[in-house]
């Protein structure tokens, strides 16, 4: 069962800051879901495929192809600073 000292440890590794009255309201609600969450769990599901996803969606994939829309001069043309077909970056220490 969830209590106030659940939610507050849970809010103190959180850094949350909330009052008695709020952490007693929140026990109380995650309690009701965790309730909803046992009432599904005796649901009988034998026979029952599991489903990759809820629709019969099939996925388009475009033909993966190498394309050469831009040359090495082109991607360097807004350059800053190069060296040969290369950016020049500061260094990083």
């Amino acid at each position: 069962m969830i209590n106030t000292s659940d939610i507050e440890k849970i809010a103190q590794l959180s850094r949350l800051e909330i009052t008695p009255d709020r952490a007693k309201e929140l026990a109380d609600q995650l309690q009701r879901v965790l309730k909803h969450f046992e009432q599904i769990s005796h649901v009988d599901t034998k026979g029952v495929e599991p489903l990759i996803t809820p629709t019969e969606i099939e996925t388009y994939w475009r033909e993966d192809s190498v394309v050469q829309e831009l040359t090495p001069e082109d991607m360097l043309a807004n350059a800053p600073d190069k060296i040969g077909n290369l950016f020049r970056v500061p260094p990083v220490i």
